[in-house]
């Protein structure tokens, strides 16, 4: 068909292969045929049309560009349509407007929503001259003694540009829609000379436009580089795109890469007006609920990675990816004052969170060790330090001692001269606040989460975000998919999954168990493993006691698998650790405190840990209990992980201390409160400033990162008040509350580390259950004290709470197979409504011998939730890497698994090739984060500027 004229040429923008593309024949209106024959070419006859395209479901080819919408369709608006007009239907050669309008009727069938697709917005430095003036959420008025004003505050908490100095932050460009009451034609757009003149012109309309005018509302941005990603979308939104799906007219200029003087190495020219023409780039924005876009530079030194001299800074990469974008509404007087609230709490959390060296610089600090711990001899071990430490009101106090020498005086009998010396001691480490502070404190929060506008705020600003996330995914979903598909190597199944929530008790499945015990009653039923009534028992007088044989053994007989009857039972539920109902074989095989020294246990744990070597994506962190009823508990636990050499790459260690001294107080074991607190603190302090006094601890502290509080959250306890006893004087029988715990833990914690981080030594998270069940003041104090948390779940019932954890990315590691047992039914479970709104949820085991019954507990657990909420393979790979970044694992390990610069924000701190989650899907959380920031500290300025300051009672 080569030189055949009949084929019609394909129109400036479609695809080949499409039907514009295909072979057409004219009919004239008296039905022959007027198609031009081979020979014979009539050149007056203009191909045809194309017609409408397929109304199939509109798909997103890579361009990010609608393709199969009805050409046919238009925008409605306001009862009158936007139709396209093409290039060539100009009159006379005037600049046409990109959409004109029509009076035609409509029967309301043609209506499809406005939707236009933007590329994420690549970070640029604004210019710095009087015309870079930028305009954020709900500003107001362009006063400039207002704005002075504003800018003159401390900076907010939320930025994440705070520390940068205030030439850093004045690049911070806010991009905020405004009304209009009809799209801006191209000359307008054209002849603007800066995008604040087109935003002032914006809003309100022009003088004398009708209500029914200013009802038709299109919001756009403006001022962005040409030669970006946006500025290039901006200039094929403005000159139009040949897709009868946008309504826009094909384009009337060359391509924006030819027209970009930077691409032709014009050094003067200015990031924000194409000097060619004086165009301004301008994007479109469609309609939807409130929505702001945020736009920060990096700073060009990140960290420690630092750029040679005289080479420019890396720029982060930004993604494209379609979204709907829509003007903000405006914040009023109640909104600035739930702002200025969220912002004094924000502001609360960073001072109790204790944050190491490594957080700050990952180059620094000392990690904790996975695998084979190295055997120091004592000999060989530090000195001691010269620091003191002494329990004040609960807390250790750590004082630095110096040897100060006075005056010489007679003290030998043959008169020589001797110098006497006395030890001051100067306090260098000590919590941030007192008891009373923290639950004042705390208790500010709690006001902010009842307050009634704090709740309709954080509700509509909630599911704002979970609407965003749906938009996202019909708008994105298979370039997300074609992105995966890339990634060489990886899929769900080998990229790395960290099962942050796991207890070491509980950490094998019913069936291991089941054949280790029948095992070893087969082969060491000799073996003396109890003393029980007065003497000492084998494994095999040990299950004659209980009327059992190994042949009488199965599951069942067990009785471990959590049923109907432990919902709302955490008694029962504790019940279930003991195999066949009876408490000695739990003390024979699972515990590590026995007759046998816990060899039981660690050779079960070896085969947990085996299997996790072999499967080398899955890691665990095993919380194991010290209850503080004991000193020698630290060195006990120490031994047993060292004897039996209890190590692996795959696996770290959480200490969890169960909230009993209610237990121990009844038992005569304990007198108060402190003597607790004393078994648990005092010998970590003293092999932190001496480990040659607990060579074995020296060794297993290594191996831990973390600090957890477990029991039942459901019993009733007495909120704590300003003015609490002193663990001293906690002498009463009832046991403390939550928030009572977890302040005494935290703070001796915080010193802990501030201790060992002096000494070189790795540092102790606290990460507690909270939000199982209980009261919300747990949920409250874990937002002020903690990195992350396990289960969460109440923080559906406030939706404060929520928006705080999501707005300080605390993250939630939640076992929905676990709640399903004892707290909350599986369809209930908030899991996919945290996760579409943006919080950090990873997905945990908890307890695999009661819950679970494979042989892999955490992919069971995955597979549950992807088939009961229809989780995508994106969805997968993003709550796993969630769960790393959650964990604790070392800097390095985190470097191989999600990225070299996991801790940067947004596209930057991912790897596709390591994580397999599309940079689309991290640009998108990154930004709707930063968005939400922007708002929070635009309504803070906003009220700062009106002299508005929040006092606290």
């Amino acid at each position: 068909r080569e030189g055949n004229p009949c084929r019609s040429k394909s129109r400036n923008g479609s695809r080949n292969g499409s039907t514009a593309t295909t072979r057409r024949e004219i009919l004239r209106d008296d039905g022959h045929d007027a198609s031009p024959k081979p020979g014979n070419f009539d050149h007056s006859v203009k191909p045809p049309r194309p017609p409408p395209l397929s109304p199939s479901r509109p798909s997103i080819d890579q361009s990010g560009v609608p393709r199969n919408l009805p050409g046919s369709r238009a925008t409605k608006v306001s009862g009158r349509a936007w139709t396209p007009r093409a290039h060539g239907a100009a009159r006379g050669g005037e600049d046409q407007s990109e959409f004109t309008e029509t009076d035609a009727d409509n029967d309301g069938n043609d209506f499809i929503t406005d939707v236009v697709v933007l590329s994420s917005p690549r970070p640029q430095a604004s210019p710095g001259g009087e015309g870079a003036s930028t305009r954020g959420l709900g500003s107001g008025s362009g006063d400039p003694e207002t704005s002075a004003t504003a800018d003159a505050q401390a900076p907010s908490p939320l930025s994440r540009s705070a520390s940068l100095d205030p030439t850093q932050r004045d690049r911070e460009k806010v991009f905020t829609a405004s009304l209009s009451p009809k799209r801006p034609s191209a000359e307008t757009i054209r002849s603007g000379v800066s995008g604040e003149g087109l935003l002032a012109n914006s809003p309100g309309g022009a003088p004398g436009a009708d209500a029914k005018s200013a009802s038709r509302v299109l919001a756009y941005v403006g001022l962005e580089t040409p030669g970006s990603h946006v500025g290039r979308l901006a200039e094929k939104a403005l000159r139009g795109v040949d897709d009868p799906s946008l309504g826009l007219a094909p384009s009337t200029t060359g391509s924006a890469e030819a027209s970009d003087p930077r691409a032709a190495g014009d050094p003067n020219h200015s990031p924000g007006v194409d000097q060619t023409n004086g165009v301004t780039s301008a994007t479109a924005r469609a309609l939807s609920d409130s929505f702001q876009e945020t736009i920060s530079t990096q700073p060009e030194i990140s960290f420690s990675r630092k750029s040679s001299l005289g080479a420019l800074a890396e720029q982060p990469v930004t993604y494209e990816y379609g979204r709907v974008l829509a003007p903000d509404d405006e914040l009023t007087s109640e909104c600035e004052e739930v702002c200025l609230m969220l912002e004094h709490c924000m502001a609360l959390r960073d001072e109790y969170l204790f944050v190491s060296e490594t957080e700050i610089d990952p180059n620094k600090g000392t990690p904790c060790v996975t695998g084979k711990i190295e055997i120091t001899p004592n000999e060989l071990l530090p000195k001691k330090g010269k620091h003191a430490f002494e329990m004040i009101a609960g807390v250790m106090h750590v004082y630095e001692e110096t040897d100060d020498e006075n005056e010489f005086s007679k003290g030998d009998s043959d008169g020589t001269a001797s110098a006497s010396s006395t030890k001051t001691k100067k306090l260098v480490f000590a919590p941030p606040a007192t008891a009373t502070q923290f639950f004042h404190d705390m208790h500010a929060v709690l006001r902010v989460h009842s307050y009634g506008p704090s709740k309709s705020f954080c509700h509509k600003r909630l599911n704002l975000t979970e609407q965003k996330f749906s938009l996202h995914v019909m708008l994105n979903a298979d370039r997300e998919f074609h992105e995966q598909k890339t990634a060489p190597h990886r899929d769900f199944y080998n990229v790395r999954k960290v099962d942050t929530h796991v207890h070491h008790s509980a950490c094998m499945n019913q069936k291991h168990l089941l054949r280790f015990i029948k095992h070893k009653l087969k082969s060491e039923w000799h073996e003396q493993v109890i003393y029980r009534d007065g003497k000492f028992l084998n494994l095999r007088e040990v299950f004659e006691s209980i009327n059992l044989s190994g042949y009488d053994l199965n599951v069942d007989t067990l009785d471990m698998r959590s049923d109907a009857k432990v919902f709302h039972r955490f008694d029962r539920f504790n019940l279930k650790y003991n195999p066949c109902g009876q408490s000695r074989l739990r003390e024979v095989f699972i515990k590590q405190d026995n007759l046998i020294r816990g060899r039981f246990l660690a050779e079960i744990t070896k085969e947990v840990i085996h299997d996790l070597d072999a499967n080398k994506y899955q890691m665990a962190e095993y919380r194991i209990s010290v209850y503080g009823r004991r000193l020698a508990e630290w060195d006990t636990l120490s031994s047993w992980v060292l004897n039996n050499r209890v190590f692996s790459k795959n696996v770290v260690w959480l200490i969890q201390i169960p909230r009993l001294y209610n237990v121990y107080k009844s038992q005569g074991t304990m007198g108060n409160f402190q003597q607790m607190l004393d078994n648990i603190f005092q010998p970590l302090f003293e092999v932190t400033n001496d480990p040659a006094s607990h060579p074995a601890l020296h060794h297993f502290l290594q191996l831990v990162v973390g600090f957890d509080m477990v029991d039942d959250e459901s019993k009733p306890e007495r909120r704590p008040s300003k003015h609490m006893r002193t663990p001293e004087e906690w002498d009463v029988s009832h046991n403390p509350a939550f928030s009572y715990y977890a302040y005494y833990v935290y703070a001796n914690l915080f010193t802990l580390n501030k201790l060992r981080e002096a000494k070189g030594l790795n540092v102790i998270t606290f990460r507690p259950h909270a939000g199982e069940a209980g009261d919300l003041d747990h949920l409250a104090c874990a937002f002020l004290l903690t990195k992350n948390i396990a289960h969460g779940i109440n923080l559906r019932k406030s939706p404060v709470l929520q928006y705080l954890f999501y707005l300080a990315e605390i993250g939630l590691n939640m076992s929905p197979l676990s709640n399903n047992s004892l707290f909350l039914d599986y369809h209930r479970n908030p899991f996919p409504v945290f996760f579409a709104r943006g919080l950090r949820v990873a997905l945990s085991t908890d307890d695999p011998l009661q819950i679970h019954m494979t042989k892999e507990p955490l992919v069971e657990e995955y597979s549950v939730a992807a088939q009961v909420w229809k989780m995508s393979a994106a969805d997968l790979c993003e709550v796993a890497r969630n769960s790393v970044l959650n964990s604790d694992f070392p800097h390095r390990d985190k470097q191989h698994w999600v990225g070299k610069d996991y801790w940067e924000p947004g596209p930057v701190g991912n790897d596709i090739k390591k994580t397999n989650v599309p940079n689309v899907r991290v640009q998108f959380r990154h930004d709707v984060l930063e968005a939400e920031k922007a708002l929070i500290r635009a309504g803070v300025k906003q009220a700062t500027a009106k002299g508005r300051v929040l006092h606290v009672s």
